[in-house]
């Protein structure tokens, strides 16, 4: 059974100031997930569902979808700010989308095999797809024990140009993750990395060494049940904040606490980069430039 590509593409790219998903990153227009796609194809994915707002249906559709048709199985979703609990009621001032644990949960009815999540907007390198479906591809989807994540070195997944938010993970000596920890308005100052602390205001410092986790998971279908319930006590105790976040370390954190599942940290030799602000595109072409240049990508990709 090959394993299915989650990407996280509802995102309102507030900071970038436009739509970065479909931006054009490559030296014939390549899209960052025209990377990704190519990656996960070649890493043996069967299936790519993307999660998107029903408003880009069309945009996406003519820039994306119909590109990939012909290349492997294509299918997606929407996130809207009404998938909610039966008996829930939408805060009428709420904009904000429910965030990356909602944008999961909401795919469930379309993926039967273990799958990866990502960002459609992140650069993740072709070895860390590969290693990425050897591990999926040995799961049982019906059992929810064994799960993972690849994880990067913190110093190298930072902007800058502004703050930005990562999920700060504590690895024990057997590479099984123990917690993960959303921080966020992280930035580098000085010779150090600080973040803002929800606790006191205060900023903490972080080593540069840190694992962080930039969405790319992997999980079974069984994962779903868990998304749900999390989602749905978190609709209870924050729904009625207007800018809460259902993040997606959440669950993982309940799924280890319980001691539902084990989450391997795997390594990998790629090099992640992404677009948080406007003027991170000039670094990110120049990176996707130099791997054409190295003929690790072809010009155009497809």
């Amino acid at each position: 059974m090959k394993p299915t590509l989650l990407v996280l593409a509802a995102g309102m790219g507030s900071r970038y100031g436009s739509l970065k998903q479909i931006d054009k990153f490559g030296p014939s227009g390549e899209k960052i997930i025209d990377y990704s796609i190519y990656d996960a194809i070649r890493a043996g994915f069967g299936k790519v569902v993307f999660v998107i707002r029903e408003s880009l249906e069309e945009e996406f559709k003519n820039e994306i979808f119909n590109k990939f048709s012909d290349k492997i199985e294509v299918e997606y979703v929407f996130q809207e700010l009404d998938n909610l609990p039966e008996g829930v009621e939408l805060p009428a001032d709420r904009v904000k989308p429910w965030g990356t644990g909602h944008a999961v949960m909401v795919a469930k009815d379309k993926i039967q095999e273990p799958f990866a999540v990502i960002n459609a907007d992140d650069f993740y390198g072709s070895d860390a797809f590969k290693t990425m479906a050897d591990f999926l591809v040995k799961l049982n989807p019906s059992d929810v024990s064994e799960q993972c994540m690849v994880g990067y070195r913190l110093e190298n997944t930072l902007s800058e140009f502004g703050s930005v938010s990562r999920g700060i993970c504590v690895v024990d000596n057997a590479d099984n993750l123990e917690s993960i920890t959303e921080r966020t308005q992280i930035k580098t100052v000085g010779d150090h990395i600080e973040y803002l602390g929800d606790d006191d205001q205060e900023d903490h410092t972080l080593s540069p060494d840190s694992v962080a986790s930039m969405n790319l998971m992997g999980f079974t279908p069984a994962a779903f049940e868990y998304f749900e319930r999390e989602f749905e006590l978190f609709i209870k105790a924050r729904g009625n904040e207007l800018k809460s976040e259902f993040y997606l370390p959440s669950v993982v954190n309940t799924m280890i606490q319980e001691g539902v599942s084990k989450f391997k940290v795997l390594t990998t030799d790629a090099k992640w980069f992404g677009v948080t602000y406007k003027e991170d595109k000039e670094i990110a072409v120049d990176k996707i430039q130099k791997l054409v240049d190295e003929e690790v990508y072809q010009a155009p990709l497809w």
